[in-house]
């Protein structure tokens, strides 16, 4: 993390996930010698596509910056986010964190594609790139942030797809305002930011 400290900048990792209708499996509590089981319906019926980013910087608070997009299966809708998607969120975190910025993020597909390759170069002096290994997501403090997404609606039978955007975007509000959760991710990858 040295190129960030060289810069005085911010180190921000980016990651995507997707929740549909079909909850994650979760514990929870039943009768005595009963298995509690909830049938939910709507496996096809969309999809809520989320991107994230975790952004420490020491002597600062972290953030969490993110963008959710529904899909409903609709044919001139887009089923996830686009290179300029990706754009947009990294130019919001500048605007929003006020500094240079390294980024570290998977080998999605996306994150490779020409335009933002262009895009990383016409803004090398504010913006540094690194792809993190392949398979690597424990390297990743954003995975911490779904998975503590994905448990708290672990037991939300949704009516609708709009109960699960709902509900998504209500946790990851509550989760950009508990700057240790979010460095508790950090911590929990073993990576550690030096000042």
């Amino acid at each position: 993390m040295s190129t960030a400290a060289a810069n005085s900048g911010w180190v921000v990792f980016e990651d995507g996930a997707g929740q549909s209708m079909t909850p994650p499996r979760a514990r929870t509590w039943g009768r005595k010698g009963g298995l509690p089981v909830v049938r939910v319906r709507g496996r096809g019926s969309g999809r809520v596509s989320m991107a994230g980013m975790t952004c420490y910087k020491p002597g600062e608070r972290s953030r969490l910056i993110y963008a959710i997009r529904e899909y409903r299966g609709r044919k001139d809708q887009p089923k996830g986010f686009g290179w300029k998607d990706y754009r947009d969120l990294v130019l919001r975190a500048r605007t929003q964190l006020g500094g240079p910025i390294v980024l570290m993020w998977d080998n999605l597909r996306m994150h490779l594609v020409a335009p933002l390759r262009e895009f990383f170069e016409a803004n090398a002096d504010w913006l540094t790139v690194f792809q993190l290994p392949t398979y690597a997501p424990d390297l990743n403090p954003q995975e911490g942030i779904w998975s503590l997404v994905k448990r708290d609606i672990g037991n939300l039978a949704a009516a609708d797809l709009g109960q699960v955007t709902r509900a998504v975007k209500r946790k990851l509000k509550m989760l950009q305002h508990r700057p240790e959760v979010i460095d508790g991710c950090l911590a929990g990858t073993g990576l550690t930011l030096s000042a």
